[in-house]
């Protein structure tokens, strides 16, 4: 099936248009033809939303759907442990050919609405991340909801943090180069450790990557309405993901559960931000970089809109993941560039 969409996704536009069944164009906004077919491919893959399964479920259709995906070679791949508030904390560790025996560092954060994401489900995007940035990449597999709800998945983003941080000269990283990643609930718990960071005295990341991030997850501003259904990620869905995390519905004011509530945003690090317009989370993204930059912190928007929730890394079915990744791996690579570099 991966054979056949690749190349479905490269016939020529109009035939792209036409198989994926015509224009469509919500707020102003038409989406993408390879991402239209995608959408398809991946809506009937899944059957039905995430909201009517289980979470074990909905973990084995998200693994199921990433099988589709080819797995780019790396130098080095190592599964490691951290310690944790709640015992080990697994990671992955990614080394790309040609890094230096000191090299700098992404901590990556999963997606998969707390609930769903694992090592296996984001292991291409690490693999490109690592690619194109020469960093050595630590996945992180925090704990999940609903077995663990919050502040589980952040107490543990931020030990893994500090703990890559910790070991930094035996796992031949440079801890004064080190990026945070995440998307979608990664990017939320992302955001949410360079809030924590900011509280505890740091060490900070030289930039945080955050891939459409839930920064509010009361779930109710104007693109959770436009885009409710239809695409990748529904507003159900992530309704679902929310009330699996964070069941009161009080406690999910928490600045460090919804960052885009934090009363201050001065003192974070500097940010690369990547937003889909079919997306129910396109608005809170876009009003965070707005939040960022009213505090002084520099905040560079990579807005893609016709294209939707979770494209990113899906290079070589979608020609606008291939540009977001670059894109975004160029911030990386001049946020780790040395000082006398």
């Amino acid at each position: 099936m991966r054979r056949v969409l690749r190349w479905l996704t490269h016939l020529p536009p109009p035939l792209v248009r036409a198989v994926a069944g015509g224009r469509v164009v919500v707020d102003g906004q038409e989406l993408d033809p390879q991402t239209q077919l995608v959408n398809l491919a991946l809506r009937g893959l899944l059957r039905r939303g995430i909201e009517d399964a289980s979470p074990e479920q909905g973990r084995a259709r998200m693994r199921r759907a990433v099988r589709l995906l080819d797995r780019p070679e790396v130098a080095q791949v190592l599964d490691r442990t951290l310690p944790g508030p709640a015992g080990p904390i697994p990671v992955r560790v990614y080394r790309p050919a040609g890094a230096p025996d000191v090299a700098p560092a992404i901590v990556a954060l999963h997606g998969g609405g707390w609930v769903l994401g694992d090592l296996t489900t984001h292991d291409r995007t690490c693999r490109l991340l690592a690619r194109g940035t020469g960093c050595v990449v630590v996945a992180v597999h925090y704990r999940r909801a609903p077995e663990d709800r919050f502040p589980a998945a952040l107490d543990d983003a931020v030990a893994a943090w500090l703990g890559v941080v910790d070991q930094a000269e035996a796992w031949g990283i440079d801890p004064t180069r080190v990026v945070i990643e995440g998307d979608s609930a990664g990017g939320n718990l992302a955001a949410a450790t360079c809030l924590r960071l900011r509280v505890r005295g740091g060490p900070m990341p030289v930039l945080q990557v955050l891939v459409y991030p839930a920064t509010d997850l009361s779930c109710e501003r104007l693109s959770a309405r436009h885009f409710h259904t239809g695409y990748l990620l529904s507003t159900p869905t992530m309704r679902w993901f929310v009330g699996q995390y964070i069941p009161d519905a009080d406690q999910r004011r928490d600045p460090f559960a919804s960052p885009l509530r934090a009363p201050d945003l001065a003192g974070l690090p500097p940010a690369h931000v990547v937003v889909a317009g079919f997306d129910p989370l396109r608005d809170e993204g876009l009003a965070y970089v707005d939040a960022l930059r009213e505090a002084g912190v520099p905040a560079d928007l990579a807005f893609y809109p016709g294209t939707m929730h979770g494209f990113f890394g899906l290079d070589g079915l979608l020609d606008v993941a291939t540009e977001a990744m670059a894109t975004a791996c160029a911030a990386i690579r001049r946020a780790v560039q040395p000082a006398d570099g």
